[in-house]
C-alpha cells in the first residue's frame, strides 16, 4: 500500500497528495529544497451573493425554442448566445492557497545515498529517507483531521545534524501580509480578488529539540536540532468569522510531546474509512519497484496486477482526503489546485465530472462522504429558485452544467456545446436516492426527499410538447457535443437530447419511489407517474447506436469524450442486457464506434468506459480500458490525467472495478458479472450493495469458492451468479434470505 519513487518530484505533477477534507498538501520530497503546495477548501474567489442570470433570457426563451423546433438550429444558437449566457459569463473558482518551502541546509544532495520518497495510503502518512555523509534521514508528513493541522517530523541518526529554514509564499501578487507572530511561528494572510473576496489565513511553526529556534523577518531558522516538528494550518471566512483565532489555537494546541498521539489519532481516524474495504486481486505485481517505473512497463503493454490494487485503494484514500463531512465537496481537482487561475476554475463540473467523484461511495462503504456532496446541492437551491424563475418562469430549482462553492446556477462559460444546459440539479438529485438504496436510511430520505422534489417540480413547468406529444427539454445539449443538420451546417443546440430524457425518467422515478416509501405526496406522484409516460424512448440509430439526439443526426466528432446518451446504461439502469437487450446491443455499438474513432482519451471519459462495459459484461474489454486508462492518463503519482490533472478519473475507476466485481441496479445482487480472465483470483471483504447488504467473497479460477453476504436479519434478496463463476459449473438465480445472524453463507 505504498506509492514509492527513487528521486524527488520534479514538478507539481509528480508531487504526492495528502489532505484532512479541508486542508491539501502535495509533497515533492526535495532533499535541499523541499516543497509543499498548500490548499485549502475555502479559499475561492470572490464571495457573498451574485446574481448572473441574464435579464434576456425569458422573453426569448419561446422564440428560441420555435427557432429549433423549425430546424433553424443556427439562428437559434446566435439569439441563445447573447440572451441566455451569464453575465457576467463566468462563475467564481477555486484557487491555490501557497507553498511551503523547507530549506535542509549543510547538504550536498549530489552526494546523498539510498533516498526514496513515498505514500503510505494504509495510514495516510507520506515519507521521505536518505543518507547523507553516513548519517540517515527521514520526515513523516501527515494531515490530521482530528487536530486540523498538517505535521511534518523530520529526524536524524546523529544529533545536532538538522539546520532548517523555512518560509510561506504565494503566487506573486496574490499575498497581502506575512510575519512573525513569535519567535517559532510565522503567518502569511490575504484576500482572494473579487468584490468581498473570501479572507484567509495560514501559519506555520517550527518545534525544534536540540539547538535553537528562532524568526528572522519572515523567515524561521532552526539550528543544530536533534528532530524537528513543522506544523501547518490554515482557514478562511468562507465557514469561520475568526479563521486568524482558528489557526492560532490549532498551532498552539500542538507540541513535541504530543507528536505520537497526533499521529495515531490521525491514523485511527482515517482508517475507520479506509478499513472498511479490502480487495485484492491475485496475479504478476511489481512491487519491488518503484511507481512511476511500474507506469512505464504498463506503457510497454505488461500487467501488473500489483499495481491494479493500489489504484484502486488509492481512489479510495484519495476520496477520504478530500470530502469529509462538514466540509465542501471534491472540485474537479479534489482539493488539490497548483493555480491562482485554474483551468475549468477547478470548481464543480456537473454534467458528470463531479458526479463521477461520487459513485464509488455506496459500494465501499463510504456513504459517509457523499455529506458535502448534498450540502452542494441544497446550497445550489436558493440560486437555482432564482435561475428557474428569470430563466424559465418556472418553479422549483435548476442548474447548469456548473456551478461553485456559493452555489452559483446559472449558465457558465460561453460555450454553446456546454453552457445550456439545465439538468445539472436534475443528475446531482439521483444520488439522493443512490444513497438511500445503499443504506435504506428512512431518516436520511425524509430529509432530503424535498430537494428532489424541488428538483422535479422545475420540469413541471418547463418541459414542452413536441410534434410527437413527447414531453421534451430545451433548450439544451447533449454535452459537449456537436451535430451536423442535413444542410452540412454544425450545431449544438437542441430539443430533447437522449440524455436529458434519461436523467429525467431516473430522477421522476426516484421522486416516485421515494414518496411511496415515505408514504407522501401521493398527488405529486401521480403528476410524475403521468410526466414519465410521455417521456420519449430511447431510440436506436441508423448505425445500430443509442441515437444521441432526438433526431438522428450525424456526429462531428464520432470519438467525443463525453458518451451522454449511454447515461442510461450507468449510471441510471434503464439499459440492461436482461431488460432491454436490444438497447443494450446498441449501446455496445456506440461504445465500439466511440472507441474506434480515438473516444476515452481523456481520463474521466476512459474510466466511464470501465463502468459501460461492466454494466454490458464485457470483462475483457474493460480490462483493456483499465489497462489504457494506466497507460495512457495516469501521472507518474497516479493521480489521472486529462490532461491535465482532473481527479475524477481515479474515482470513476475504483466504481468501475466495483461494478465489475457486483452489481445490484437491478434488484439483485449478481457476484463477478464482469470479471476478466487477468483478474480471475481474488478476494473482497466489505463490498457494498443496494438493499444495505454488505459482502465478502473469493474467487479462484472465476469461480466463487466463499460468499457471505451480511443485512438485517430476516431481509432477502436475489442471488444470481452465472455457471462460469459458480463453483458447481450451474447457474444461481434464487431468492434468499439473511439469517438470525445478519448474515447469509453460500454453500458449495
Amino acid at each position: 500500500m505504498n506509492l514509492w519513487y527513487r528521486k524527488p518530484a520534479e514538478n507539481w505533477n509528480e508531487a504526492l497528495p495528502l489532505g484532512n477534507g479541508k486542508i491539501g498538501g502535495m509533497v515533492y520530497g526535495n532533499i535541499v529544497d523541499e516543497q509543499i503546495s498548500l490548499n485549502d477548501e475555502g479559499v475561492w474567489y470572490g464571495g457573498g451573493d451574485t446574481n448572473r442570470n441574464n435579464p434576456d433570457s425569458l422573453k426569448n426563451l419561446g422564440k428560441i425554442r420555435e427557432l429549433l423546433f423549425n430546424g433553424e438550429v443556427n439562428k437559434a444558437e446566435e439569439l441563445a448566445k447573447i440572451s441566455m449566457y451569464g453575465t457576467p459569463r463566468n462563475m467564481r473558482h477555486y484557487e491555490t492557497l501557497g507553498d511551503l518551502y523547507i530549506k535542509h541546509k549543510n547538504i550536498n544532495e549530489n552526494n546523498v545515498k539510498n533516498y526514496k520518497r513515498g505514500l503510505d495510503i494504509n495510514n495516510a502518512i507520506a515519507w521521505v529517507e536518505y543518507e547523507f555523509q553516513g548519517i540517515s534521514y527521514r520526515r513523516e508528513y501527515f494531515i490530521s483531521h482530528v487536530d486540523g493541522v498538517m505535521i511534518i517530523k523530520y529526524t536524524s541518526s546523529e544529533k545536532k545534524a538538522l539546520s532548517l529554514t523555512m518560509n510561506l509564499d504565494r503566487k506573486k501578487k496574490f499575498l497581502d501580509k506575512m510575519g512573525k507572530l513569535n519567535e517559532n511561528t510565522i503567518m502569511m494572510s490575504g484576500v482572494t480578488g473579487g468584490k468581498n473576496g473570501l479572507a484567509f489565513n495560514a501559519a506555520c511553526k517550527l518545534i525544534g529539540v536540540g539547538g535553537e529556534v528562532y524568526t528572522i523577518g519572515e523567515t524561521i531558522v532552526g539550528e543544530n536540532l536533534d528532530e524537528a516538528i513543522i506544523v501547518f494550518s490554515s482557514d478562511t471566512d468562507y465557514s469561520n468569522d475568526n479563521p486568524k483565532s482558528a489557526v492560532i489555537n490549532r498551532l498552539d494546541n500542538i507540541n513535541y510531546e504530543g507528536y505520537d498521539v497526533y499521529k495515531n489519532n490521525h491514523i485511527k481516524d482515517y482508517k475507520r474509512y479506509f478499513d472498511n474495504m479490502k480487495l485484492k486481486f491475485e496475479g504478476k505485481a511489481y512491487d519491488n519497484l518503484p511507481t512511476d517505473e511500474r507506469l512505464n512497463l504498463v506503457k510497454e503493454g505488461k500487467v501488473d496486477i500489483g499495481l491494479i490494487n493500489l489504484y484502486f485503494h488509492y481512489g479510495r484514500y484519495l476520496l477520504i482526503s478530500c470530502s469529509r463531512p462538514g466540509g465542501l465537496a471534491a472540485n474537479l481537482q479534489g482539493i488539490w489546485c497548483e493555480d491562482v487561475d485554474p483551468i475549468w476554475g477547478s470548481k464543480y463540473t456537473i454534467n458528470i465530472n463531479i458526479q463521477m467523484n461520487y459513485w464509488l461511495t455506496g459500494p465501499c462503504g463510504l456513504l459517509e462522504l457523499n455529506k458535502p456532496l448534498f450540502n452542494l446541492i441544497d446550497n445550489m437551491r436558493e440560486s437555482g429558485r432564482i435561475t428557474a424563475r428569470e430563466m424559465y418562469n418556472s418553479k422549483g430549482f435548476v442548474a447548469h452544467h456548473n456551478t461553485d462553492a456559493f452555489g452559483d446556477t446559472a449558465p457558465q462559460s460561453h460555450t454553446i456545446a456546454a453552457t445550456i444546459w439545465p439538468l445539472g440539479a436534475a443528475w446531482l438529485c439521483t444520488h439522493i436516492w443512490e444513497h438511500y438504496l445503499f443504506s435504506l436510511d428512512r431518516e436520511f430520505l425524509k430529509e432530503y426527499y424535498p430537494i428532489m422534489k424541488e428538483s422535479a417540480e422545475f420540469f413541471e413547468d418547463y418541459l414542452v410538447e413536441n410534434k410527437e406529444g413527447y414531453l421534451v427539454t430545451g433548450p439544451s445539449v447533449s454535452p459537449e457535443n456537436t451535430f451536423i443538420l442535413e444542410n452540412g451546417q454544425e450545431g449544438n443546440l437542441c430539443m430533447g437530447p437522449t440524455m436529458d430524457i434519461q436523467i429525467l425518467r431516473l430522477l421522476f422515478t426516484d421522486c416516485i419511489e421515494a414518496s411511496k416509501r415515505l408514504n407522501i405526496d401521493s398527488e405529486f406522484r401521480n403528476k410524475l407517474e403521468v410526466m414519465v409516460g410521455k417521456l420519449p424512448p430511447t431510440k436506436i440509430g441508423k448505425y445500430g447506436q443509442i441515437q444521441e439526439w432526438a433526431e438522428d443526426y450525424e456526429e462531428k466528432d464520432l470519438g467525443h469524450r463525453h458518451v451522454s446518451q449511454l447515461f442510461g446504461l450507468h449510471p441510471s439502469n434503464e439499459i440492461s442486457l436482461e431488460k432491454t437487450p436490444e438497447l443494450a446491443k446498441a449501446a455496445k455499438v456506440t461504445l465500439e464506434r466511440r472507441l474506434k474513432n480515438g473516444g476515452g482519451h481523456t481520463g474521466w471519459s476512459r474510466a466511464w468506459m470501465i463502468n459501460f462495459w461492466a454494466r454490458l459484461q464485457e470483462g475483457e474489454k474493460l480490462f483493456n480500458d483499465l489497462q489504457s486508462l494506466l497507460s495512457n492518463s495516469t501521472m507518474n503519482n497516479l493521480l489521472d490525467n486529462h490532461p491535465p490533472f482532473q481527479i475524477d478519473g481515479n474515482f470513476g475507476a475504483v466504481a468501475g472495478i466495483c461494478e465489475m466485481l457486483l452489481q445490484s441496479q437491478n434488484g439483485s445482487l449478481e457476484i463477478l458479472p464482469s470479471i476478466p480472465e487477468e483478474l480471475k483470483n481474488g478476494e473482497v471483504v466489505g463490498i457494498n450493495g443496494r438493499g444495505s447488504f454488505e459482502l465478502d467473497f473469493k474467487w479462484i479460477n472465476g469461480k466463487i469458492t466463499y460468499l457471505k453476504v451480511k443485512g438485517k436479519p430476516g431481509s432477502s434478496f436475489k442471488l444470481k451468479i452465472k455457471k462460469e463463476n459458480s463453483i458447481k459449473g450451474n447457474d444461481i438465480n434464487k431468492e434468499v434470505v439473511i439469517n438470525n445472524n445478519g448474515e447469509y453463507i453460500l454453500e458449495n
